[in-house]
Order: structure tokens, then C-alpha cells, then sequence
């Protein structure tokens, strides 16, 4: 959608096909108990992306959607006694770090926190928000000012190793490597560079005002103001191509639709796999199984809480995460789990009565080639609520609850095993491997969370925007666009996006 606000903001006509049945893709809604429950994505960061974006479109952010800066960015627990809230204000963090684990521990964060920043700073503009680069290109785009931290970016260092110079306490490096779950990676296979994103939630983690449901129909009624046209309960089929060039879709119905310029947000594995035909499987690389981001176990319920004084973003931690990791590469969901829960109603405030909670445990991306029994499910609730219990949090018995597994996900996101980030970060290489806007196919683009620059809302939102303007980039470079648009008015053939869920 952020294509298509951005696309349309520049005259070009835009048609979104969307196989459900409203916007939003993996930011969507499930009903629970008489309860509507975010079943996608629910920390916002990154704010001044989405402020770009509607600015971008010649609007502003907060006559679409109400948000407001959260005090507290999350409230983390091992056990009855042992919890540690981290805050906006720096400061405060590092005392309540102070508290929890001693002098030491406090000055290891503040190391911690400006090596996160300096990472963050040398590679916001020249990767996060420039186009897919490879090594040898990211340092010339970082120029002589930036040669330090280029051949500083840490690449070959895992993260968890890293975690070890600055925190002692095992509790607090299992705090700052969980930051990796945000791209669907293991924090003893990702780099060291990516602590930059516990510099990214420290500039700020944003309430919306309804979810973050609010974030897509904002976008939406942005879109459709710009004259852009949605078709929901519309699935492609297929991407026509002639000559290497993408000349339309089919739909499920068997209609086709002429576009030679087509934007695909499903998972590019959908893509490599043949599942939109064989002429566009050139357009992206096949992900190994072993190479897939992690896929998670979903609880999705309408429940009283009692115990545990829970935040919007909560972490409850289990006692031996390399053991979760080495269970979740064996292809099995971890016993005994880490499991964060999002109070989606304490954003404003502690509820009286139920609330909803969302509930993620981290799972193996074989949703594809397993599928999970009542047995496994029913052990994974049970897992899930004693870990919370042995924290003190206290959920209604039995638990009304939907649960989401890796199989739901499989079948959601096509060619993907139910996962939910594309490729891993592991590796110092990951981050090079994700497709770009552009592909092989000419007038076949991509974005969403699989492409470059990576996962999260704020970064599915910017490879929606380089998407576009790889779109307008070619298009210019067409003589007959040219003479139009210095004529006045920017006409095209018939652009499209593709939402696929």
C-alpha cells in the first residue's frame, strides 16, 4: 500500500489485488470471544518512516491515525522476582538496569547502547534506506567519512558472542538478543551488527490508536483519496510474461489484467517456486529450508489476567535460550519457551475485566512438511501458560484462545514454511541476499518484509517506497513517459500493485 499511496501521488494509476477480504496483509484482525485481536505485527517503531511517507503523499500522519510515545518500551521477566522495564528515557534505563544487576551491568549497557547507535547511524542511509547493495557498494556509498565503521560493522562476530563484552549477567544477554526475533533470527547466528536494533526501539516504540490495523486502513483511505483502486477477494493466479517482460496477471477467476509494471509483496519464494507461473521463477532465488526465518505458535485470546502487572509489550523468558534455539533447529517448538505477550489494551491504559492479548512463541518454519497434532498444539499451550505462570502471570482456565501454527502461516504465505521474515540473518552475507525492488523479469518488482531492507513494519513500509521509486525510475527512462510528463501531467500504461496477504 505505501507503493500505491506513493505511485499515485505521482499520477500513476494503481489497481491493488488482494486475495482477503480488506488491507493489510500480515497486519490483520481475528475474531476471539466477540474480541477483534491484532494477529500480525504489534511493536511501531521507526515513526518518522511512516511521517516520510504520508508527507510523501502530500499529507499528514496524524490526520490518518492517533498515536502516541510509550514511557515504557517493554517490561522483561525470568521468575516471580527477577523483572526489568526498559524505558524511552535512557537514563532511566540504565538505573533500573543498575538495580537489577549492579553498577557493572549498567556501565556495560551504556557501552552497549552508543555501539547500537553508531551501528544504526552508519547504515540508516546508506543500506536501511538505499537500495539492495552488496558489500563493495555499501562502503562506497559510506564514503571516506564512513570507512571507519564500514570495515568496523562487526559482520563476523554473532551477536550472542558480542552480548558477552558488555553484560556478564546471561539474563541481560538474553535480553539484548532477543532484538534478532524481530527479522526471524538466532541471536548465536546473526551478526553483531544487527544490536543496531535495540537502537532502533530505543529512539522510540509508538502506540496507534486501534492496532495496528489502524496503521493499513490509514494507508488505505490515503491510497484511495490518491485515486487508487482496490479489488478484494482477488487471487492471481499467474504473471504473464512475454520477452522477459511482465505484460499482466491472471486471476483466479480466469480474468486477465494488462499491467507492464507489477509489484509483488507475497514472499519472493512464492515466486522462485513457480507458484505464479514458471516464466517469473528467474525472478527470485529458492530459500533452503535451513536458510528460512523463524515461524512462531500464535495464541490469540480474550481473557481475565491476574497476578503479574503486565505493560503493552511484555517478554517472559525461559531458562536456557541456546537450549529454545537448538529445539527450533531441529525442527520442533521449544520446550521450554520464551514468550512475549502484547496487552493490546494496557496501550491505554490497565482494562477492567478481559483483555486481549496476543501471545508469540518462536517455532520452526516447517509448516510445510508438518503438521501440527492436537497433542503438539495442546503441549505447546501448556509450555506457553507455565512459563507465564512460573512469572506470575495468571490467565483464565482453560484459556479461550485461536492459536496460529507455522501450518496456518504455510498456507497463508505461499512457498514459505510459515515464515515469517523471508531468510534469516545469519551469516554475515544475509542481509546482501535479500531480493531487491527490481528483478530479473523487467516490469516485475518487489517489497514487503521477504525484500530488502528487511522485516517490521517501518521496513516493510521503506522497501514499499524504494519499489516505488524503482517504478517511477523506469518509467521516466521510457521516452513516451518522458514527453508526457514534461508536457504536464504524468500518464502511464497501467500500473499495478499486487497485495498477496
Amino acid at each position: 500500500m505505501v507503493s500505491a499511496v506513493l505511485l499515485a501521488s505521482r499520477g500513476v494509476p494503481v489497481t491493488v489485488l488482494e486475495k482477503e477480504s480488506g488491507p493489510g496483509g500480515k497486519v490483520r484482525q481475528i475474531g476471539v470471544g466477540g474480541a477483534m485481536i491484532d494477529a500480525g505485527p504489534t511493536v511501531f517503531t521507526m515513526r518518522s518512516v511512516i511521517d516520510d511517507i504520508f508527507e510523501a503523499a502530500g499529507a499528514r500522519t496524524e490526520d490518518y491515525i492517533n498515536l502516541h510515545r510509550a514511557d515504557r518500551i517493554a517490561r522483561h521477566a525470568w521468575g516471580l522476582e527477577e523483572r526489568l522495564d526498559l524505558y524511552a528515557d535512557h537514563e532511566k534505563s540504565v538505573h533500573a538496569i543498575g538495580e537489577f544487576a549492579g553498577t557493572k551491568a549498567a556501565a556495560g549497557f551504556r557501552s552497549f547502547s552508543k555501539e547500537a547507535k553508531r551501528l544504526h547511524d552508519a547504515l540508516d542511509r546508506p543500506f536501511l534506506r538505499g537500495s539492495k547493495t552488496d558489500p563493495l557498494t555499501l562502503g562506497w556509498r559510506m564514503g571516506l567519512r564512513g570507512l571507519p565503521d564500514w570495515m568496523t560493522l562487526r559482520a563476523y562476530t554473532s551477536l550472542w558472542s558480542a552480548l558477552g563484552k558488555y553484560f556478564a549477567d546471561p539474563r541481560l544477554r538474553q535480553l539484548f538478543g532477543r532484538y534478532t526475533t524481530y527479522c526471524g533470527s538466532s541471536p548465536f547466528q546473526t551478526p553483531a551488527t544487527l544490536m543496531l536494533i535495540a537502537h532502533v526501539e530505543a529512539q522510540g516504540v509508538w502506540a496507534i490508536e486501534g492496532g495496528m490495523s489502524a496503521l493499513a486502513g490509514a494507508f488505505e483511505k490515503l491510497a484511495k483519496e490518491k485515486g487508487v483502486a482496490f479489488q478484494y477477494g482477488q487471487s492471481v493466479s499467474r504473471i504473464t510474461v512475454r520477452d522477459k517482460s511482465a505484460t499482466g496477471v491472471e486471476l483466479a477467476t480466469g480474468e486477465w489484467l494488462a499491467a507492464n509494471k507489477i509489484i509483488f509483496n507475497g514472499d519472493p519464494a512464492a515466486l522462485a517456486s513457480g507458484l505464479l507461473g514458471d516464466d517469473v521463477a528467474p525472478a527470485a532465488r529458492q530459500v533452503p529450508e535451513k536458510a528460512r526465518s523463524l515461524s512462531a505458535m500464535v495464541w490469540l485470546a480474550n481473557t481475565k489476567t491476574k497476578g503479574f502487572d503486565l505493560d503493552h509489550h511484555n517478554v517472559f523468558f525461559g531458562s536456557d535460550y541456546a537450549a529454545e534455539f537448538r529445539e527450533i533447529n531441529n525442527g520442533t517448538p521449544p520446550s521450554n519457551p520464551t514468550a512475549y505477550v502484547c496487552a493490546l489494551d494496557r496501550a491505554n491504559g490497565k482494562p477492567a475485566g478481559q483483555e486481549r492479548l496476543q501471545i508469540i512463541v518462536n517455532a520452526p518454519a516447517n509448516g510445510d512438511r508438518h503438521q501440527y497434532s492436537s497433542e503438539e498444539r495442546e503441549q505447546c499451550t501448556s509450555n506457553m501458560l507455565e512459563r507465564l505462570r512460573s512469572c506470575g502471570l495468571e490467565l483464565d482456565n482453560p484459556l479461550p484462545h485461536h492459536l496460529v501454527t507455522p501450518n496456518d502461516f504455510a498456507a497463508l504465505f505461499p512457498a514459505t514454511g510459515g515464515a515469517l521474515y523471508g531468510r534469516a540473518s545469519h551469516g554475515w552475507a544475509a542481509s546482501f541476499l535479500r531480493p531487491g525492488s527490481r528483478t530479473a523479469i523487467r516490469g516485475l518488482y518487489c517489497a514487503g518484509g521477504a525484500t530488502h531492507p528487511g522485516a517490521g513494519v517501518p521496513m516493510a513500509a521503506l522497501s514499499g517506497r524504494l519499489a516505488s521509486e524503482t517504478v517511477l525510475s523506469d518509467l521516466i527512462s521510457t521516452p513516451w513517459y518522458h514527453r508526457k510528463a514534461i508536457a504536464g501531467g504524468m500518464s502511464t500504461r497501467s500500473a499495478m500493485t499486487r497485495a498477496s496477504g
